[in-house]
């Protein structure tokens, strides 16, 4: 697995193989109120089937509203036996693990555990500290918002040496912080712009961990996905590789090929982007968050308030704290995130009218417009 560590959490690249498995679009429908119209699942379909000419080995895509669900997907869940894109299929969900941990964050403020504008120093002390770096000018806003100025932890060389024992190590997220901020200069001054940096969450989940006494895996167990009966919504322990049944395999593509990347240590991600969910328990943690049942109306106005456009991503993603308002093409006001890591890339947003969308590829080499476009229809679509 020589690809091993090119693992930039929310970065997609790489050059599209073309698979030649369009036309094969499946759908599944519940017996609830129908969320898409006939037209709307027409239009889906189609740009499913795009996605997978582009050179997407298969994507799924989940869409609930008015309580009902609609699904369809295109393309392939194993490459190597045929299988089809499982139904309600557990993927790697990347950085929209950021989002659960925020939100755990956020009740700790709610319960006066935490401020949003003390410095990250008087949580974590001596941990934020570095060339430009000072943890007392730092605040936990700026973490969680990505203002703080961190540099990017995936960048450290011995992540992306190709080193392929490096899968079987459990990597330690005060080491990884430690190493970036000792050897890698701030970016800019607290506050001064947004630019995405997965330090942060690395951070955040030790905040968590500080404040509670707990792994950050239980908290959010414990607080979110417990609560919202999310039984395929979980952070694997660091030992364990795989993906619980059902799922489809992760592929990325490095040197003009296309491996298996299911298999993954994802305690080199942690708190950034560790979590395995499915589209439906994607939409049902969103809807809850956004309509306030798992905030109270002034930490979730936090959460939402003063989104920022982040410098280092493509327009269209405002930042706000763990929640990204996302420009869609017919104007929408959405709320969500979405994730990328080895092997999985996914798209997620909430209208404000209540329609969820989760898509789910299981390739983040592929070009992302054309997956982002099934988001961007599933969205806009007539109901």
């Amino acid at each position: 697995m020589t690809s091993m560590l090119r693992i930039r959490l929310m970065v997609a690249g790489g050059t599209a193989i073309a698979c030649a498995l369009t036309a094969c679009t499946s759908e599944t429908d519940s017996t609830a109120p129908q969320p898409v119209s006939d037209a709307g699942r027409s239009e889906v379909r189609t740009a499913l089937d795009a996605a997978v000419a582009a050179g997407y080995a298969g994507v799924q895509v989940v869409v609930s509203e008015q309580g009902g669900q609609w699904a369809a997907s295109a393309g392939k869940g194993n490459i190597e036996t045929g299988a089809e894109f499982p139904a309600d299929a557990r993927v790697r969900i990347g950085s929209n693990t950021k989002t659960f941990v925020a939100t755990v964050v956020m009740q700790l403020v709610a319960e006066g555990k935490v401020e949003l504008d003390a410095p990250i120093e008087r949580y974590l002390p001596g941990v934020v500290q570095g060339e430009g770096v000072d943890g007392n000018r730092i605040t936990v806003r700026n973490i969680l918002q990505h203002t703080s100025g961190l540099p990017e932890y995936l960048e450290l060389p011995e992540l992306n040496s190709g080193d392929e024992s490096l899968v079987y190590k459990h990597f330690d997220a005060a080491d990884m912080v430690r190493s970036a901020l000792t050897t890698m200069s701030a970016h800019f001054p607290p506050g001064a712009k947004a630019e995405y940096s997965n330090t942060n969450y690395l951070l955040v989940g030790m905040l968590i961990e500080k404040v509670t006494g707990n792994p950050y895996a239980d908290e959010v167990t414990r607080r979110i996905t417990e609560p919202l009966g999310l039984q395929a919504t979980y952070v694997p322990a660091w030992d364990d590789l795989g993906i619980r049944t059902p799922h489809p395999q992760g592929y990325e593509v490095v040197d003009g090929q296309r491996i298996d990347m299911t298999q993954f240590p994802t305690s080199v991600a942690g708190a950034a982007g560790a979590m395995v969910s499915t589209g439906a328990e994607l939409n049902r943690f969103f809807t809850a968050l956004l309509s306030g049942k798992l905030l109270p109306p002034a930490q979730l106005a936090e959460m939402r308030r003063d989104p920022k456009p982040l410098t280092n991503r493509a327009a269209g993603i405002d930042y706000a704290l763990g929640l990204a308002k996302l420009t869609v093409p017919c104007g929408k006001e959405v709320w969500g995130h979405g994730g990328s890591i080895p092997g999985f890339k996914t798209f997620d947003g909430v209208t404000a009218e209540g329609r969820a969308v989760a898509v789910l590829a299981n390739e983040r080499t592929a070009d992302a417009t054309p997956a982002q476009h099934v988001f961007d229809t599933a969205i806009c679509a007539i109901p």
